[in-house]
């Protein structure tokens, strides 16, 4: 079944001045205008396309990528604001509207506000709303210690940042813990930490012990390479140093130096570190 708002395979049934016609299955036969048409495409040829309503509210398919799909959260830039609601930036021609009652509070143009965006079963449209907890699963996760999740990062609190989890669930990053640029919107690879008898689910950026070096060892690789091969930091470095340019703490860094070291990765000089040579 084709979806609106999503990336969906559909076969070409009709080749006309106008461009392609897909095989929606429900939603019938759809154009990709000729400008997106795949070259040497034919009949029965298979086309990854997004599918959406464009401006004249028509379902059309497209392979220019959005920013995001329907029921994901992206953080995105309001366009303009009119009598209708707010208009967000997605990447396509045709901006998304955050109607009015869809909005934690009055978006200004020019600014970037997390949303979730959904498609309206009423209208069949694809809108977006900033009032994220109607949007959070309000069952209690079953995630266990340390299983790997995607994060969307949301807002800044006292303690951190709060972070949507898998779409699904909010957990908080604790500032002591967090040692790279976090900001809204932005997607990133985290822990489960614990999840507390209250529901409530504190996370991580990397794994303990081992996991934690092997999370990093690709990052200070290419460091080092970006630098013509060596990179004047040691284990006499400032800590505030090399979270600054590499975003861990010194405790990594060195537990990762000492990783690559053994596995003949790099060499260790009296200034600094280089890669070697294979």
């Amino acid at each position: 079944m084709a979806s609106i708002g999503k990336y969906n395979t559909l076969p070409v049934v009709a080749i006309t001045d106008n461009g392609a016609y897909l095989n929606a299955n429900e939603l019938g036969e759809i154009l990709l205008p000729n400008r997106f048409v795949p070259e040497n495409c034919q009949v029965g040829s298979e086309v990854k396309v997004f599918i959406y309503a464009d401006t004249a509210d028509r379902i059309v398919a497209t392979t220019e990528k959005p920013l995001a799909e329907v029921d994901q959260f992206a953080s995105l830039k309001v366009s303009q604001v009119n009598k209708m609601g707010a208009f967000l930036d997605w990447g396509l021609p045709k901006d998304l509207l955050v109607p009015y009652n869809q909005q934690h509070s009055p978006m200004e143009a020019g600014k970037y506000y997390l949303v979730r965006i959904f498609l309206d079963l009423k209208t069949d449209r694809l809108v977006a709303s900033s009032k994220l907890d109607k949007f959070i699963d309000i069952w209690p996760a079953e995630y266990q210690k340390w299983d790997k999740v995607e994060l969307t990062i949301a807002t800044k609190t006292d303690l951190g940042f709060k972070a949507i989890i898998n779409d699904l669930h909010w957990g908080l990053l604790y500032d002591n813990e967090i040692f790279k640029p976090l900001r809204t919107g932005k997607k990133i690879t985290g822990y489960i930490k614990q999840v507390r008898e209250d529901g409530r689910i504190d996370l991580s950026l990397t794994r303990p012990g081992e996991g934690k070096v092997n999370d990093f060892s690709d990052i200070l690789l290419a460091h080092i390479a970006e630098h013509d091969g060596f990179s004047p930091l040691h284990d006499k470095s400032d800590p505030e140093l090399i979270k600054r340019i590499l975003g861990v703490s010194k405790k990594t860094f060195k537990a990762t130096v000492g990783n690559l070291m053994k596995n003949g990765k790099i060499t260790i000089e009296a200034n600094g570190i280089r890669l070697k040579e294979s």
